[in-house]
């Protein structure tokens, strides 16, 4: 989910096209608050499921870190602002440090109104930083900070043992989108992708009545910024909504929009989705996938 005070080598230029007008802010409002809720109720040592070096607390601690970071991120928002996309964070932007357990989640409401309220009053289109290159505006700080805490919002539900809410299918399936488009895929100018023609994935949302074709393969370069020499197993999104006989699949995921986001964020199960094709390449696919989100 990127360290906000960590800068992306990996990330660069994307497939990526402006998301349907979906409610961003009020899905932040209604996820933080859920989130918060739930953790209120919990064992602050419960171990959270998907990620389970974290306890209930810990939890809490990173969203509301995260959000914290965003939020000072946007408060530098501007028309014209000049931002180092894809480099590092912003000076005087700082990681605070962690309340005491008893503050954690009210920490939590905190970071979210504090967040809300940047993104309020600043215009999506207005500039700011993101470890992304694809990024760079505040509507991109929205969408990216919607699918975050939703995400979250399930690890806190896990966490405390009671049901996982599904969002609205237009929320999820712009999840899944995100995820393939902004988390997954990306070349900086310096780095290549070299596509395997045997491995390439179609994910299909039938909820939605969309899809997403996927190729799998090699992600290589070296980094002038770090120096860093990569050769990493990646993916790629290729195309969206292309008819499964035009998309020459190796193999297909199918399921509902909300079964698939929590399957590409490791917090759902393979056995509620359809598979057809190569085993191995949808198991390349989930190591892809891991990578992506850390």
């Amino acid at each position: 989910m990127r360290h906000p005070l960590v800068g992306g080598d990996r990330y660069g230029r994307a497939m990526t096209t402006p998301s349907a007008a979906l409610p961003f802010s009020d899905v932040i409002r209604t996820e933080s608050a859920r989130a918060a809720d739930v953790l209120a109720a919990a064992p602050p040592d419960a171990r959270v499921p998907a990620c389970p070096d974290w306890s209930a607390g810990d939890l809490a601690h990173h969203l509301g870190e995260v959000q914290g970071f965003w939020a000072q991120v946007v408060a530098l928002a501007g028309p014209d602002a000049v931002v180092d996309l894809g480099g590092d964070p912003p000076a005087g932007v700082v990681e605070p440090p962690r309340p005491p357990e008893e503050e954690l989640v009210g920490g939590l409401r905190g970071a979210s109104a504090t967040l809300l309220d940047a993104l309020a009053a600043h215009g999506p289109s207005e500039r700011c930083w993101s470890w992304s290159a694809h990024g760079g505006d505040v509507a991109w700080v929205l969408r990216r900070q919607a699918h975050e805490v939703l995400v979250h919002r399930v690890d806190a539900e896990q966490v405390a043992g009671v049901p996982v809410t599904p969002p609205d299918v237009a929320v999820a399936a712009d999840g899944v989108d995100e995820m393939l488009a902004v988390m997954m895929s990306g070349l900086p100018d310096w780095a290549s992708f070299t596509p395997d023609p045997a491995a390439r994935v179609r994910v299909v949302a039938r909820d939605a009545g969309r899809s997403w074709l996927v190729a799998l393969g090699r992600f290589t370069g070296t980094s002038p910024r770090t120096g860093a020499t990569y050769d990493l197993d990646a993916g790629e999104l290729v195309a969206r909504d292309l008819p499964a006989v035009e998309a020459g699949a190796a193999a297909t995921v199918t399921g509902t929009a909300w079964d698939l986001d929590r399957w590409l964020w490791g917090r759902g199960t393979l056995e509620v989705l359809e598979v057809d094709g190569d085993a191995a390449v949808v198991d390349r696919f989930r190591a892809v996938l891991v990578e992506s989100s850390q």
